[in-house]
């Protein structure tokens, strides 16, 4: 496998469940059938721009802030991440504005880029809160009940 490949199993993987530590993610690596060691997954994660986030219950998750734009994310990747990260959504006009637990709101808002809404038109994330554009057509409310009903609020 090359280093490409696995990274890309590595990135496939952090979006897919919620990883700790290295050695869990090698633990993980193994499972598939990728052998690698723990120095080799922590320079995996740096050359992927991996950071810890904090999610509710206080525990500290890998992730990686941002994906390539070409990639879509699925229904179900952008339910998880607001369903974990989402805490308010709040709107006014055609702005919606979502709360997260501090340094989640660029998490969550690379997965509303990427995944394709065409309700919304972006996203502008800082720290905690990120301020979601709809589209002149959809409007806030309407953007501002479809993202309620994917995290769960």
């Amino acid at each position: 496998m090359t280093k490409t490949q696995r990274q890309h199993r590595i990135a496939k993987l952090l979006a897919d469940n919620s990883v700790t530590s290295q050695t869990q993610l090698v633990e993980l690596l193994a499972d598939a059938g990728v052998a690698a060691t723990q120095a080799t997954v922590s320079r995996d994660l740096e050359d992927l721009g991996a950071i810890k986030v904090r999610v509710p219950g206080g525990e500290t998750i890998y992730a990686i802030p941002e994906l390539a734009h070409t990639q879509v994310a699925p229904e179900d990747h952008v339910r998880r991440v607001l369903g974990e990260w989402a805490v308010e959504v709040i709107v006014s006009g055609n702005l919606v504005v979502l709360r997260t637990p501090p340094g989640s709101a660029h998490v969550v808002a690379s997965a509303l880029d990427r995944a394709g809404i065409t309700e919304i038109v972006g996203t502008v994330a800082g720290d905690d809160t990120l301020l979601v554009v709809a589209s002149e057509e959809a409007g806030g409310q309407k953007v501002a009940s479809l993202l309620r009903d994917l995290a769960g609020l």
